[in-house]
């Protein structure tokens, strides 16, 4: 790590924390050079890879935008939106890749959406999955009605996504690292 205040191309690791979330590590750096000290924050990076091949980082916000659409008009709230990003990051950071395909995020976000309220799944999926007519919706509610009629649950949209627990994530030492220095 070069200094930024001389530029010495090493410093020394004063002190190591990670931060609250445990998605960061904080470090307290000593430039052997000048003895000037600073602060830098690494961070695991997912990478998305679209389509075209070029990549991107995650992003919850991608996320929550499109599953909003196909919320719109129902009964979920901001907070079971939160929770849906928050638990499709989870699930794809449990792969254990620092890249994942743009196919993946969708196919991480169905399942969730799914349990949160039925018709916001259709409707993501039907785009997501490119219904191409009337069978298409038809099949996919047949299957939601087997699915239900096998578990024995209730509709979705009769619960909180707040109550369904969270996935874990055991994944972000295999992820890349991306760091950013902060100067005091």
């Amino acid at each position: 790590m070069h200094c930024p205040f001389c530029k010495h191309d090493d410093s020394r690791v004063v002190d190591s924390r990670s931060s609250d979330d445990g998605t960061s590590i904080r470090r307290r750096r000593q430039c052997p050079e000048c003895g000037r000290r600073f602060t830098t924050v690494e961070s695991a990076q997912l990478l998305v890879v679209k389509r075209s091949g070029a990549t991107e980082p995650f992003s919850r916000q991608k996320v929550l935008v499109g599953v909003r659409k196909a919320c719109q008009g129902r009964p979920v709230t901001e907070d079971d939106l939160a929770v849906l990003a928050q638990r499709v990051e989870e699930s794809i950071r449990a792969q254990g890749s620092a890249e994942i395909e743009a196919h993946e995020v969708g196919l991480a976000v169905l399942e969730p959406l799914r349990e949160l309220d039925e018709v916001a799944y259709l409707r993501f999926a039907s785009v997501y999955q490119a219904f191409d007519n009337l069978e298409d919706f038809e099949a996919a509610i047949t299957l939601l009605r087997a699915e239900r009629d096998a578990t024995g649950e209730e509709p979705a949209g009769q619960q909180s996504a707040g109550q369904q627990p969270a996935a874990q994530s055991g994944a972000q030492s295999a992820t890349q690292s991306a760091t950013t220095t902060h100067t005091e």
